[in-house]
């Protein structure tokens, strides 16, 4: 798997509250241009998200469904984009004293890009996936949290 790492300068709850709202995913998922619905219990094993990916007018349909999960420290999703492909894509968020290392892996897994060497796949995809972590940190960090009364 190719991976990418960054550290957050938040904590991994932070992190992992950007992830677990699906209709943030395509705020910090490069290519992802719109979130049509996300099934209730998101990020549960199996629920899925529906988005579209590429710009209007020529976007794809597609989901991105939880492969695992493990709360405020790891999530693992199954991202399709057809006909282009699909990928396992995992987030892992290990606290560095008061801040997090997140660390995404990705592994095209079907479709065209499988075919494509790995290490050719790291180059090509490597400064979208940095471009990612920066999108996801932006938001863990300056994101209001809620007070409740």
């Amino acid at each position: 798997m190719a991976k990418r790492r960054r550290l957050v300068n938040t904590s991994p709850d932070r992190v992992f509250a950007v992830l677990a709202d699906g209709w943030s995913y395509a705020s910090w998922v490069v290519g992802a241009s719109h979130i049509r619905d996300v099934d209730d219990g998101w990020p549960a094993v199996g629920t899925r998200l529906h988005h579209q990916v590429g710009p209007w007018p020529l976007h794809i349909n597609d989901v991105t469904s939880v492969q695992a999960v493990d709360p405020g420290r790891m999530l693992e999703l199954h991202a399709r984009a057809w006909p282009l492909g699909e990928a396992t894509v995992r987030l892992d968020l290990e606290p560095v004293d008061a801040r997090t290392r997140v660390t995404l892996s990705y592994e095209l897994t079907a479709g065209i890009g499988r075919f494509v060497p790995r290490r050719i796949q790291s180059a090509l995809l490597g400064p979208r996936s940095a471009e990612m972590l920066s999108r996801l940190a932006d938001i863990a960090v300056r994101r209001r949290v809620p007070t409740l009364r």
